[in-house]
């Protein structure tokens, strides 16, 4: 759309748009037809925050840009959370550890398989740094431990829960975590996330491939925030200040539609057969889906370190932010705040831990190590429908 010469692209139109859905919808019982539309508008107000968030984080730099886009994320994340949870009755207690887990799930295995998997493809191998790409593994693995694991084996609260004293150790731990994370990966050792040059592999269906220029790995083309895109130039604080008005209507417009479609949704999964705790994977599909776009992008671009990033760096994010988050404001609900896995998600978190390092020690992987990691995501999500 152009107005007065100006080009609108429709991430400038979404956020008002949720913004006046909301207001007609917010109140009402919606039919099928009304409720997809409020569905779709919630999906697009999503990707238009994430959009004008990535905007924001150009324009201050890092770190502090990835602190912009993490927040944006975990206040979409949070926002729909919560939202589900006011609205449901038992089974949302768990709502919050469902969909972290299914976001582990879904960016250790996911992302990263598809990502591998695009990459040697393309390249016949994808290659990485070894030492950033393990580092967040471990990261990822420590987080997964302490927020997820640990709650199913203490004793000194009923169920799979923390008592007030543990929920606190396990938020500040996790903020900490996350604050280290980030600190290392922007500032003080950037070189072990960066992109190293790739090594071309003779004889293999996709050296058709290998005529074509191969990027330089040098800091002058790759993003600081490891995101898929070269340097360009900062946008102006005009346009920086209109993405912040926009990203505060577009968060604001999500959280507000999630309330209004928390009862559609978890209609949507009992017709469909689903058990309660499928609400936090479609969660965490919705929310990650900017981030599975990205990656695959940057595969494509045969940027494999910056899809790797993006995929272990929102699993950091999302148990590292939300949780604390959740604990938070579960002293404002006062319902219980269930974090421990059960046995299944156990061991498929076992699994993905396990397989992940096996993948990213030797630097470098195949086709098959992609689709070893997506097969694990399969078998997540069937389960998940399946228990």
């Amino acid at each position: 759309m152009t107005i007065a010469g100006r080009h609108i692209a429709w991430t400038d139109i979404t956020p008002v748009a949720a913004l006046v859905v909301l207001a007609v919808s917010w109140g009402h019982d919606l039919p099928v037809a009304a409720a997809t539309v409020v569905g779709l508008v919630l999906a697009a107000a999503v990707l238009a925050a994430v959009h004008h968030a990535e905007v924001i984080a150009h324009r201050v730099g890092e770190p502090f840009g990835s602190l912009v886009l993490a927040v944006a994320v975990t206040v979409i994340e949070v926002g729909l959370i919560l939202s589900l949870t006011a609205a449901g009755g038992a089974s949302s207690h768990s709502l919050a550890r469902d969909t972290v887990f299914a976001a582990v799930m879904i960016t250790c295995n996911g992302i990263l398989g598809l990502s591998l998997f695009i990459g040697a493809v393309r390249r016949g191998l994808a290659v990485f740094n070894a030492e950033g790409s393990g580092a967040a593994l471990a990261t990822v693995a420590t987080l997964s431990t302490v927020c997820l694991v640990l709650p199913t084996f203490t004793t000194s609260q009923p169920g799979p829960a923390y008592t007030p004293a543990q929920l606190t150790f396990a938020a500040v731990a996790s903020l900490l975590l996350y604050a280290v994370f980030v600190t290392t990966q922007k500032v003080r050792h950037r070189d072990f996330f960066l992109p190293v040059e790739h090594t071309p592999v003779e004889d293999t269906p996709e050296d058709d491939h290998l005529g074509e220029p191969v990027d330089e790995r040098g800091d002058e083309e790759v993003d600081d925030g490891g995101q898929a895109e070269e340097h360009a130039a900062p946008p102006a604080n005009a346009a920086a200040l209109r993405s912040l008005a926009l990203l505060v209507a577009s968060l604001v417009g999500v959280v507000g539609l999630a309330k209004v479609e928390s009862h559609t949704i978890e209609d949507a999964v009992a017709r469909a057969g689903l058990p309660p705790s499928f609400v936090g994977v479609v969660i965490a599909l919705l929310v990650l889906l900017p981030e599975t776009l990205a990656a695959a992008n940057a595969a494509r671009r045969d940027r494999i370190q910056v899809s790797i990033n993006l995929a272990f760096g929102s699993a950091i994010a999302s148990i590292g932010l939300t949780i604390p988050a959740v604990a938070v404001a579960s002293i404002w609900t006062g319902g219980p705040l269930l974090l421990g896995l059960g046995g299944t998600q156990l061991v498929l978190l076992a699994l993905t831990v396990v397989v992940g390092a096996l993948t990213v020690v030797p630097g470098r992987a195949t086709r098959l190590q992609g689709a070893v990691h997506l097969v694990i995501l399969a078998a997540f999500v069937v389960l998940a429908a399946n228990p």
